[in-house]
């Protein structure tokens, strides 16, 4: 009877939480180390007066990925987890006053761009078919396969997927893409806010990232009932059905490797042995601090750093119906922001601004009776050191004058509650360097295959998982990420 093998997690992250659970079912005997005392990693939750938070991702798409889970671990999700459609997957607010809905029905989203701003319905309709084909052919395989391995090179749809790769995808940039496709600058500012799904810039990522709205538009945005951290909880809670150890508190301190293989982690003093260790934290902190190897961390910098974020958590005393679950009050000048945040690297004047407002969806559960909480992100460059208690005060009152604006009112003193996350203090509390919202962003034609691997390359046993590495940010991606590594270690046995 052959020994049960031994893998160690190093984080809770989701793309943790997701190894953990295929590694179980794999047959491994599973420990994950948590420095917090909690799973999930940035999709945790924010509890203040009766107000209920979301604190780290807030778009749900792609519920398929969930079940996936469930159904390979022979569990009804329904015991675990569920959710519903969203019929405005978001709603869009600009400067000039126009306000765009974007509806969950592609007939009905192309037909509200040819109302409020006169662009052509069939080339919206046109952009979102190309969006699924590309995402069919291309992104599929981009997203469930390794770009790092030669196997990968040899799957019989590489050369479908090759075929169906327009010049204009990678020769041109997101922006460059859309302007040809559409007539409309409001069209165009829509479709450019993909890029920012992984920290990246319209204006340099490449025309490819076109196939993104294929998620939110033709599939469609969703609400889990009890907010995004019910993934969270639903997938520990599957973990500890497996079988998988937890141990919070517990900050791994290195990865111990022996004659080029990682043997197991040093955790409080104390050795853990292992056959795999699969790090969920940052790539970058994992061979800075783990590994003790500056040079390679430094190679992971070659790749630019995505966007961060400031966010604003806001128990309003106020309803505000004319607001959906998701929101986006546009900047006027988006080419000017994005330059700030990846060029400057300094607050822009006049930020996009996101509202999420999940009491929308469960008003009893989220916020008090007659209230909303409000999680009010503008995009922000990565911590280099910036003074981010100087930009709290400028960043709120810019936020607090454009919505009296938009919405006709006073919204300070509706702020019954606040707390504040920045680009220092998500570094600080979830490894991400630099506070980066996805690792390394996609401001390049190449940059996808540049991105770190899911295995190491000089050291035998020893995994990444996580929006650092590939195939991306995001809880979709890290979902991905973890099917990626662990079909790699069960191909390697």
């Amino acid at each position: 009877m052959k020994e049960q093998k031994r893998a160690v997690v190093i984080g809770a992250g989701i793309g943790g939480l997701a190894s953990a659970i295929r590694l179980a079912i794999d047959g491994f005997e599973v420990t994950v180390f948590e420095k917090n005392s909690y799973a999930g990693g940035k999709n945790c939750q924010l509890k203040m007066d009766g107000y209920q938070f979301d604190a780290g991702p807030s778009l749900f798409t792609q519920p398929e990925l969930i079940e996936e889970l469930f159904k390979l671990a022979g569990e009804p999700i329904e015991q675990y987890f569920s959710y519903t459609k969203q019929p405005i997957s978001c709603k869009y607010f600009f400067q000039d006053g126009i306000l765009i809905n974007g509806y969950g029905d592609v007939d009905d989203f192309a037909a509200e761009f040819h109302r409020k701003v006169g662009e052509d319905a069939l080339k919206v309709k046109k952009y979102l078919q190309q969006a699924e084909k590309t995402y069919t052919n291309i992104g599929t395989l981009f997203l469930n396969h390794s770009l790092h391995r030669l196997s990968t090179l040899f799957q019989s749809s590489i050369l479908k997927a090759l075929k169906t790769v327009k010049a204009a995808f990678l020769v041109n940039t997101l922006n460059q893409f859309n302007e040809s496709a559409f007539n409309k600058p409001h069209t165009v500012q829509i479709f450019n806010r993909y890029a920012t799904f992984n920290g990246s810039n319209p204006y340099k990522a490449p025309g490819m990232l076109s196939m993104i709205p294929h998620l939110d538009n033709n599939i469609g945005t969703f609400y889990p009932k009890g907010g995004m951290i019910s993934i969270s909880t639903a997938l520990y809670k599957l973990a500890l059905n497996k079988g998988v150890s937890f141990m919070f508190n517990n900050e791994v301190k290195s990865i111990t490797v022996e004659n080029k293989r990682a043997v197991g982690v040093i955790v409080n003093d104390s050795s853990y042995l292992a056959d795999v260790v699969i790090s969920n934290m940052d790539v970058y902190f994992t061979y800075q601090k783990l590994l003790s190897n500056p040079e390679k961390a430094k190679e992971v910098l070659k790749q630019e750093r995505s966007s961060s974020a400031f966010i604003f958590y806001w128990g309003i005393n106020k309803q505000f119906p004319e607001l959906e679950l998701h929101n986006i009050f546009f900047t006027k000048n988006y080419q000017a922001e994005f330059e700030s945040l990846f060029t400057s690297k300094e607050l822009y004047d006049d930020p996009t601004i996101y509202i999420n407002i999940t009491s929308k969806c469960e008003p009893h559960l989220h916020a008090p009776e007659g209230k909303e909480n409000w999680f009010v992100m503008v995009n922000a460059p990565a911590n280099i050191g910036q003074n981010w208690q100087d930009y709290y005060s400028k960043y709120k009152k810019i936020i607090i004058d454009k919505l009296n604006e938009r919405l006709n009112t006073d919204i300070e003193p509706l702020i019954e509650v606040e707390e504040v996350l920045t680009p220092l203090t998500m570094e600080t509390r979830t490894a991400s360097f630099m506070g980066s919202l996805y690792g390394t962003s996609s401001n390049g034609k190449m940059a996808a295959f540049f991105r770190h691997p899911n295995f190491s390359k000089k050291i035998k046993g020893l995994y990444f998982v996580g929006g650092s590495v590939h195939p991306g940010g995001g809880i979709p991606l890290c979902l991905q990420s973890a099917k990626i590594t662990c079909d790699i270690i069960r191909e390697s046995k």
